[in-house]
């Protein structure tokens, strides 16, 4: 058997249970691989947007994905911490919540080798998600269908052999009006940084992995599991990096 990769924190956001372009089974192989003291859940875990409609259906590998981390939990003694995103919301009725090593939060402050990260999904530093949710659900509506078309691309793809490849991220990359969107978000992280005195910031929402400095400021995404397939992960030596997800991308059956 293959020696699992050890890593003291191990950051996933934005994984989406619900959404049928979730990887699902890619995140629970990627765990599969890992073991850490510590997991943070950086907010839309469950997508509560998609799981509220009556077409969505709660599926068998969604609950495959709780019980892997209370593996983690039970087995190899991990902390788990749920911060709550704008997908999942309903949380805000329990939170905040603790029971033995999970708990449930707003946010969180990630004490690290004499450094302080506060932990947030980042929908508050976006103005649609926090000021015109209506506004953000017509965005997702059309999120979705670009992500069809990107499962329809990567299908062709795999039957001639090629990686997959997200259009979805291509397309944001070339649009001037992203790009100034994700470069407003993070002026946002830096004011909100300087009020809070940490050392660094830990986000996602944006579905864009990151790690690199905002002048002092160390800013951190961990990216998504619909788009990006990435993680962030800290080892012993308090030295963060972005790990994508290299192995056989499958279609999520149950």
């Amino acid at each position: 058997m293959k020696e699992k990769k050890k890593y003291t924190t191990i950051v996933l956001s934005d994984i989406h249970l619900g959404n049928n372009h979730a990887k699902i089974n890619e995140v629970i192989s990627f765990l599969e691989s890992v073991s850490c003291d510590k997991l943070i859940l950086n907010g839309d875990i469950i997508d509560g947007w998609k799981l509220q409609k009556n077409n969505v259906r709660w599926r068998k590998r969604y609950t495959r994905f709780f019980r892997m981390m209370m593996r983690l939990m039970e087995k190899g003694g991990t902390k788990v911490i749920y911060v709550r995103g704008n997908h999942d919301d309903f949380l805000d009725h329990i939170m905040p919540f603790r029971f033995l090593n999970f708990r449930v939060v707003k946010d969180y402050i990630h004490y690290t080798h004499g450094k302080k990260y506060i932990v947030i999904h980042g929908d508050v530093f976006d103005p649609i998600s926090s000021k015109m949710p209506w506004l953000a659900k017509l965005g997702d509506a059309g999120y979705t269908f670009l992500m069809w078309l990107n499962k329809r691309h990567n299908t062709k793809r795999r039957k001639t052999g090629l990686p997959y490849k997200s259009i979805s991220q291509a397309v944001k990359s070339k649009i001037k009006r992203v790009v100034s969107y994700i470069s407003d978000f993070e002026n946002e992280l830096v004011k909100f940084a300087k009020s809070r005195h940490v050392d660094g910031i830990i986000c996602g929402h944006i579905h864009t992995p990151e790690n690199k400095y905002l002048g002092t400021l160390h800013y951190l995404n961990s990216g998504d599991w619909v788009e990006s397939l990435t993680a962030l992960v800290e080892d012993v030596e308090g030295k963060w990096e972005i790990v994508h997800y290299n192995g056989i991308m499958s279609d999520n059956k149950e």
